[in-house]
């Protein structure tokens, strides 16, 4: 697992979802009073050391719990990791991400942590 300490909202990302939500929102919340919640160290001996790197693991974690708030399959919580400029915002990543993960890396990882079954 390559660590991933958490980064700096994009800017645009930023923008966008404070143009988008200007009354605020519960994600925005989150991350602008909560920060990271989860560190990859958090998860680093559930990684081998062997292999392709996963996704960042406190990346993974929240979309885990996003997924629980809001009863999402595995694809639609993909999906909102691609298009939802909340979870972006959340998560860190750029508007046109295209480093978003497919779907199957989701169950996968999720299970691997222990914070979802498969």
């Amino acid at each position: 697992m390559v660590e991933d300490a958490i980064a700096t909202i994009p800017e645009e990302t930023a923008l966008v979802a404070h143009a988008a939500f200007p009354n605020g929102n519960v994600y925005l919340w989150i991350r602008d009073e909560l920060g990271q919640i989860y560190q990859d160290k958090d998860f680093a001996d559930l990684y081998d050391e062997i292999g392709q790197p996963g996704w960042s693991a406190w990346r993974l974690a929240m979309v885990c719990i996003l997924q629980f708030m809001e009863d999402l399959t595995d694809r639609q919580a993909a999906d909102a990791v691609r298009g939802r400029i909340d979870w972006k915002y959340l998560l860190g990543l750029e508007l046109k991400d295209r480093k978003s993960k497919d779907v199957s890396i989701i169950p996968n990882d999720a299970s691997a942590l222990g914070i979802m079954s498969a």
